[in-house]
């Protein structure tokens, strides 16, 4: 079991940036792949961005592809969504997420924990 909380969404201009963090405790975080999801009213969820277990690279969504990164810091047990360039249309409640078994690193039912959430609000 692992726990996420994440922190760090807020309202910000277009153009703007923001910095979300998804704090892990419990079972040991370095054994988890990690990801990013959002959904924004009236629509699934989608995929935003991951990070494997081994580090060797990073996923990204073709709509933040350029603007989006995932760092991870194992000895704080936390990973990052920087968040560069904002638009309107990334306007979303965030999720991070762990995931330990296998299948596709993009669709969110391959996911083992979530967090609750937090509100991204970008403004034009």
């Amino acid at each position: 079991q692992v726990q996420l909380v994440e922190s760090g969404g807020g309202l910000v201009q277009a153009g703007g940036s923001l910095r979300l963090s998804c704090a892990a405790s419990g079972r040991t975080f370095n054994n988890y792949a990690m990801g990013w999801f959002r959904q924004a009213p009236g629509k699934e969820r989608e995929f935003v961005a991951h990070i494997p277990r081994t580090f060797r690279t990073t996923y990204y969504a073709d709509s933040v592809e350029g603007r989006f990164t995932i760092p991870k810091d194992n000895a704080k047990n936390t990973v990052y969504q920087r968040m560069n360039s904002l638009k309107p249309e990334d306007t979303a409640v965030y999720y991070c997420a762990a995931k330990m078994r296998g299948g596709f690193y993009s669709d969110y039912r391959n996911y083992d924990f979530w967090g609750q959430g937090t509100q991204v609000t970008v403004s034009s």
